[in-house]
């Protein structure tokens, strides 16, 4: 997992070792419990220090980049002009897209995120699902099926749910095959409901799930890995559910696709 090498961390982590010899255990970790609080202060102001100054500049580079793209205040001149500029842009919306992604694990590990739990309603979530998703979708030739759920009821953040959500249905759409289908359903029963996303990809051995679940994870090697990201979608996935009060599963096998299992309590 992400952590934060706070100086107080760092200081109480080096000095174990040497506690433990000198039978001062018990003294280190009253003097971790004491600090507890300015350490968890000092991890919330590290994020708020990292969303502010990579955010803030990043945000320029991507709005002068798509008024360059657009020669909204005139031509460039030539055409490689313009195709750098769009460069530019994307390449700083992946790297926004990157520094969102570390700062929401981070937030998830330390429990600041204010997900409220109540009971939702699962169709309109789901009917929701294509949103935002339409040009990724088209560009691959992908389908998506969604199946109705009936009128079911779960304990959740709705806003926290659609984001699992997404994620898993842009890993899906990352790894699908062009012209593919990818499935959501959902199962009740036993006082919990599974939502599972379902893909035509390659699928990865069953050994290699738990590894995905880790950041900076994803099914092939770094050099042969065809979808673009860092690996951090099943990670932020999988601390969502926790953070939610359900859990989250993996299911695939080489040539067999590759499935996410979402379980969360019902209302």
């Amino acid at each position: 997992m992400v952590k934060l090498e706070i100086p107080e961390l760092k200081a109480l982590r080096l000095a174990m070792p040497q506690a433990v010899r000198r039978d001062e255990t018990p003294a280190v970790l009253d003097g971790l419990v004491e600090r507890a609080p300015m350490i968890e202060e000092h991890g919330r102001s590290f994020l708020r220090v990292v969303s502010h100054e990579l955010r803030t500049p990043l945000n320029s580079i991507l709005g002068f980049s798509e008024i360059l793209a657009s020669e909204l205040y005139g031509p460039l001149g030539a055409d490689q002009y313009r195709e750098y500029a769009e460069i530019i842009r994307s390449s700083g919306e992946k790297l926004l897209k990157l520094v969102n992604q570390v700062v929401e694990i981070a937030r998830l590990q330390t429990g600041d995120m204010d997900f409220e739990l109540r009971s939702e309603s699962l169709t309109p979530i789901l009917e929701d699902l294509h949103e935002g998703l339409h040009e990724m979708l088209a560009a691959r030739r992908l389908r998506l099926c969604v199946e109705p759920c009936g009128n079911l009821d779960v304990l959740t953040d709705s806003r926290g749910l659609h984001s699992v959500l997404t994620n898993l249905l842009q890993n899906a759409i990352a790894f699908s095959p062009d012209g593919g289908t990818i499935t959501v359903r959902s199962e009740h029963g036993g006082g919990q409901l599974e939502i599972i996303v379902t893909n035509e990809g390659e699928g990865v051995d069953q050994d290699d799930l738990p590894r995905l679940l880790r950041p900076f994870e994803q099914g092939g090697a770094a050099l042969t890995r065809h979808a673009e990201g860092a690996g951090l979608g099943l990670s932020i996935c999988d601390l969502t559910c926790r953070a939610l009060g359900g859990r989250l599963g993996l299911s695939s096998a080489p040539g067999q696709g590759f499935s996410a299992h979402i379980f969360l309590p019902t209302a």
